[in-house]
């Protein structure tokens, strides 16, 4: 069944075709994050975040807190977003939304900002359309091979919740995790073959994990209650005059960081954008309800990172903490999703002060988070490399391989000037333009198609 409202564009297979309504809102999006970014309000790079506390206290500069954000986050614009949004035709938050991290905090003025935002909507919507036509015209066609990434980023995330279970509670619990999770997925495959057969594991890991981290937590705190309590006088948090100043500057953006949230949910609705490498081959094939669970879980592991940082530099996330990616997804409409996305974003800043003392009354649960991030990461990085040695096989046999898998192995040897998760698309991209340089001086011979 066709999505309703402005989704509904031809991304399956990594062809994207835009329509008019699709373009328009990723322009305007881009236009407003750069402006919001201008005014330290907000900025996707969680790494860039902490940075923004020396800019609006006047402790560095513009240009310095824009060559952060540059630093950070090039390797993954051009390593991870722009082969990914080629080979599922789904744009993603690495592509839209880092560059205009770096496009606002660089612009001196707000107007210039926004412009600037503006230009880089464009770029994306007509570029990958048009990149991915031409390379698809190419003797080695490199985008079509990428996508063999897709089974090993599918099967293999669902099997993070399993490592921040051995990781935190020890190799038996993550065995049985581990044991739970592949008898769940054996039958997801025989009872519900058209679901996506890890999400149902993903969600009992992810249940197991948080379940134990509970269990620790009001462990300690019992034996906590029948000790000594707080001395009278102790001293404050230091943390928590400055969480509270990051409130209420955030507080002060809620219209803005509002309308920003409508405009992400509006983005996810439209179900041309994925949250994560897994969620973007998901909607590529149509399954947003997979796609939701799987970025659902994903924003577990990063809403506590995402308020602490968020309270102590004052400056939100673009995307809030992720929940607005699932909700869009399944939204039957686009109103409905430009109010939804509106609303959670301010009951997100509203609570932010509360999850903020919640989590720090919860050590567990906070590592449990840090584990999934970890976890995540690492899962990747393992789908990742395997799905572009995949992909270098399907263009070019032996010597895709060894042409990608050498970029790969030299970027590690050279002291990663590439990100490692993004290291081997980029490596597929560069070893597919290569191999199509050999093919025209008579030197290779593309695969058979």
């Amino acid at each position: 069944m066709q999505p309703d409202g402005i989704a509904g564009a031809a991304v399956a297979g990594g062809h994207p075709g835009f329509t008019l309504a699709q373009r328009l809102t990723v322009i305007v999006l881009c236009a407003l994050a750069a402006w919001v970014a201008q005014r330290t309000a907000a900025v996707f790079h969680d790494g860039v975040r902490p940075f923004l506390l020396d800019f609006v206290q006047g402790r560095s500069t513009r240009r310095a807190t824009a060559t952060v954000s540059f630093g950070l986050s090039a390797g993954f614009v051009f390593g991870l977003g722009a082969p990914l949004a080629l080979s599922t035709g789904v744009l993603n938050p690495w592509l839209v939304f880092l560059p205009t991290d770096v496009l606002g905090l660089v612009s001196p003025r707000r107007w210039l900002a926004a412009a600037l935002g503006a230009a880089w909507g464009a770029v994306v919507v007509f570029g990958v359309g048009g990149a991915d036509s031409l390379v698809h015209k190419l003797p080695v066609d490199f985008v079509t091979a990428m996508q063999q990434m897709a089974t090993p980023i599918l099967h293999l995330f669902a099997l993070f919740p399993v490592l921040a279970v051995a990781r935190q509670f020890g190799r038996l619990s993550g065995a049985l995790c581990g044991v739970l999770e592949l008898a769940l997925t054996v039958m997801s495959l025989k009872l519900w073959p058209k679901i996506f057969p890890g999400s149902i594991a993903m969600a009992a890991g992810v249940l197991v994990l948080v379940g134990l981290a509970l269990h620790r937590d009001m462990g300690r705190r019992g034996t906590a209650d029948t000790g000594p309590g707080r001395p009278a006088g102790a001293e404050e948090d230091p943390t928590a005059g400055l969480f509270r100043a990051g409130a209420l500057r955030l507080r002060s953006h809620l219209p803005l960081l509002m309308l920003l949230g409508a405009g992400v949910c509006l983005l996810c609705q439209a179900h041309v954008f994925g949250g994560g490498e897994a969620s973007g081959f998901l909607i590529a094939k149509g399954d947003y309800g997979g796609a939701a669970q799987v970025d659902f879980y994903r924003a577990l592991g990063f809403i506590p990172l995402i308020a602490t940082t968020a309270l102590a530099s004052g400056a939100y996330g673009v995307a809030g903490f992720t929940l607005v990616y699932p909700v869009g997804y399944l939204l039957p409409g686009p109103w409905l999703a430009l109010a939804a996305g509106a609303l959670l974003f301010a009951a997100e800043v509203m609570l932010l002060s509360w999850a903020g003392r919640a989590l720090g009354g919860l050590p567990s649960v906070r590592d449990a988070s840090g584990q999934l991030r970890n976890a995540i990461t690492e899962t990747l990085h393992l789908a990742v490399l395997l799905g572009s040695l995949a992909a270098a096989n399907a263009m070019g046999g032996g010597p895709g391989i060894l042409v990608v898998g050498g970029l790969y192995l030299f970027n590690e040897a050279t002291g990663r000037a590439v990100t490692r998760v993004a290291a081997a698309p980029a490596a597929v991209v560069a070893g597919g333009v290569l191999l199509n340089v050999l093919y025209w001086m008579h030197l290779f011979t593309p695969v058979a198609r």
